[in-house]
């Protein structure tokens, strides 16, 4: 058996297939976090099993076959076996451990679907490490993502004879060499182009503005993000700033919101614009469908003229050594 340490990627999850039952088993673990959705059970269970589970996993599985095969853009009419975020995390994750080569065990899990977390600490636990790293691929804290995976690796751990020591990393917003990646980035994917942005959106998941009230901390990391971006590239205030999408639901959500921004930037003058997402260290539906293809055509039809969508960090080769070494100095200090 191995003493060495042990290391999990973890991002959200994807459904294990584009199919209505498959989206409808994911949307129903998703939606019953109470993290997630924080309205009372009496209220909320007849909404979601009355209503959400019977209207929207049809319309979620037509939207994950429209990405299916992203990044790869497949000509093939079958579809991989799995969706991108899976994809790419697991891609990440054989970077990371290629980068540490044996002296560190690395597992890649998702908080909803499969890899699941429990299946990760197995695998580890399996291989004899007795100490686990827990990295959230969420640059910025929010109680219905990065706390949650900590909920996630509560359940997987409770019951067990035996438990693993773990660290769990909060965050990584504020660190250097992630400003540095996104910085890299976004020049890099503008140097593509043969036209300029009037205007680069900094496009982070939206959150009910009652979380925040709350005492959620994530809006104020996410604007720390962009200001840091600011920093780093010199463009102003007017030039690259934040936004919110992926609204759900009839709450008042964190704003401004991305599609109703890129809809009235060309009666601004806007008519050429980048969107970027540092919240998501992985393309997924949010970035490939939502961002790429809807903002896209809903941009378009109110008059923009150029539009592009800066793809996530995925498995740059910079951003893959900053995660090997942001693991190494917040999560394994000591254990090597």
């Amino acid at each position: 058996m191995s003493s060495k340490p042990g290391l999990i990627l973890v991002n959200l999850g994807s459904p294990d297939a584009a199919t209505p039952q498959a989206t409808r088993k994911y949307l129903f673990e998703f939606l019953h976090d109470r993290r997630v959705i924080d309205t009372s059970r009496w209220i909320w269970c007849p909404i979601l099993h009355g209503i959400i589970l019977r209207v929207r996993p049809a319309k979620s599985a037509k939207a994950y076959r429209s990405i299916w095969n992203e990044p790869e853009f497949s000509e093939k009419q079958e579809l991989v076996e799995t969706a991108p975020l899976v994809r790419i995390t697991q891609a990440q994750t054989a970077g990371v451990q290629s980068i540490f080569e044996d002296s560190v065990h690395v597992e890649a899990a998702m908080r909803y679907g499969n890899p699941s977390i429990s299946s990760a600490i197995d695998s580890l636990m399996s291989k004899g490490c007795t100490r686990i790293g827990v990295l959230p691929l969420y640059p910025q804290f929010a109680g219905a993502t990065t706390a949650s995976v900590f909920d996630g690796v509560a359940k997987a751990l409770k019951g067990r004879m035996d438990i693993p020591e773990i660290r769990f990393l909060r965050d990584y917003y504020r660190e250097e060499g992630f400003i540095k990646c996104l910085a890299n980035s976004l020049r890099d994917h503008l140097d593509t182009l043969d036209w300029k942005p009037d205007a680069v959106l900094t496009s982070y998941h939206g959150l009910p503005q009652s979380y925040v009230d709350k005492g959620d901390p994530y809006q104020a990391e996410c604007l720390k993000t962009t200001e840091l971006l600011r920093e780093n590239t010199g463009y102003s205030e007017d030039f690259l700033y934040s936004t919110f999408q992926s609204r759900f639901g009839p709450k008042d959500w964190l704003r401004p919101y991305t599609d109703k921004t890129l809809e009235s930037l060309p009666a601004q003058g806007g008519k050429n614009v980048a969107v970027m997402m540092p919240g998501f260290a992985a393309d997924c539906l949010e970035t490939l469908e939502e961002i790429k293809i809807e903002a896209r055509d809903s941009f378009l039809e109110a008059g923009g003229e150029n539009f592009t969508a800066v793809p996530c960090l995925n498995i740059r080769n910079d951003h893959i050594s900053f995660l090997s070494e942001l693991a190494k100095d917040k999560l394994l200090q000591g254990w090597l």
